[in-house]
């Protein structure tokens, strides 16, 4: 039998600590550390899937959801290893020149030219100025007793 080590410290004095995912658990007399001895989850493939799950996510075609599907993941593991990501990446500035921004799909529903909306009733558009650099739109539908002119 093949002498086991320790995935932490490197000791040799460990003891078997139950069974994860149908394989021979170990834990580590000097550090206390437990570890899956054989265990092919290495970390340069699961940094490669990381990498790959936060590129899907990043370019707007996957959710948490999806990406656990594909992938055979939690989508609570999808949103810990995004979440990690975005904390280790620099804040972004925005710069004085901007002067439109685009929120998802609202922008293109309130620009186009849809009359109705739901049960083809009409919409009423209101846009308003908060503060400097905040803006509002609030979007109603008119009530069945109103008149239009």
């Amino acid at each position: 039998m093949a002498l086991i080590k320790c995935k932490n410290c490197g000791c040799s004095r460990v003891s078997r600590n139950g069974n994860v995912r149908g394989k021979q658990r170990y834990k580590c007399k000097e550090c206390g550390f437990n570890f899956v001895a054989g265990d092919e989850r290495t970390d340069e493939k699961m940094a490669a899937l990381k990498a790959l799950v936060i590129m899907l996510y990043s370019i707007g075609k996957c959710s948490y959801g999806m990406l656990g599907k594909i992938f055979g993941r939690n989508r609570s593991l999808i949103y810990r290893w995004i979440r990690e990501a975005g904390l280790a990446c620099e804040p972004i500035t925005v710069g004085g020149e901007v002067r439109e921004i685009e929120f998802d799909e609202m922008w293109h529903f309130i620009q186009s030219k849809k009359t109705s909306f739901g049960s083809s009733r009409p919409l009423i558009a209101a846009r308003g100025k908060l503060s400097h650099g905040y803006s509002v739109v609030v979007m109603l539908q008119r009530s069945g007793d109103c008149t239009t002119r």
